[in-house]
């Protein structure tokens, strides 16, 4: 069953690592939705977000890597959210995502434009470097005082990865907190009826 996505939820422009760590979705229902579900969905999630060009089509190996970066991802920001100890293989899992595409401008030569230099990305590195470029935004973002604004969202079974936008705790999107408002006023009206049926009583 196809579920329309959440809108993004607070950060998610600003951080690509947030926007990664929020492309898989649960919702009420057992319900959800995977922006990384198959190698083509993968490689539009890229396109659209400027981390590969158009025409390129990854492969089921460099979509099961972006979704082990995602997983990375959501253990390190859930650590840092509720203020505990991250689980070592996600810090070894981003810190191999930053040094896995290659840095140098490598030296190349045509008969036609002579020796010039560039960055080279193959087929088979393309996804590295979107994953380096994504882990560098984790990186930079998790080691920065930008870090104490890092929350999940607290409408269950929705566990996405947020930055407050002010004090109090909020939800990733309108429709998380209207759900969450919604089964709160109900549980207090369950309640009022239950105890107004045991003083009948």
């Amino acid at each position: 069953m196809t579920v329309m996505p959440l809108p993004p939820s607070p950060g998610a422009h600003e951080h690509s690592s947030v926007d990664l760590a929020n492309s898989t979705i649960d919702l009420p229902g057992g319900k959800s939705a995977d922006a990384l579900s198959t190698p083509e969905a993968t490689t539009e999630w890229l396109i659209e977000r400027g981390l590969v060009d158009a025409g390129v089509q990854l492969q089921s190996y460099c979509q099961n890597r972006l979704v082990g970066l995602r997983g990375d991802l959501r253990s390190a920001f859930a650590a840092c959210a509720a203020g505990t100890a991250v689980d070592q293989r996600a810090l070894d899992g981003i810190n191999a995502a930053l040094t896995s595409a290659p840095n140098a401008s490598l030296l190349h030569f045509t008969p036609r434009e002579g020796f010039f230099r560039s960055l080279e990305h193959p087929a088979t590195q393309l996804v590295e470097h979107a994953m380096s470029v994504i882990a560098e935004d984790a990186a930079t973002l998790l080691a920065s005082d930008e870090a104490r604004l890092l929350e999940q969202c607290e409408a269950e079974p929705c566990l996405r990865f947020l930055l407050k936008t002010h004090g109090r705790r909020q939800w990733c999107s309108t429709r998380c907190g209207d759900r969450v408002r919604a089964a709160r006023s109900y549980a207090r009206k369950r309640a009022q009826a239950n105890a107004g049926s045991t003083r009948s009583a």
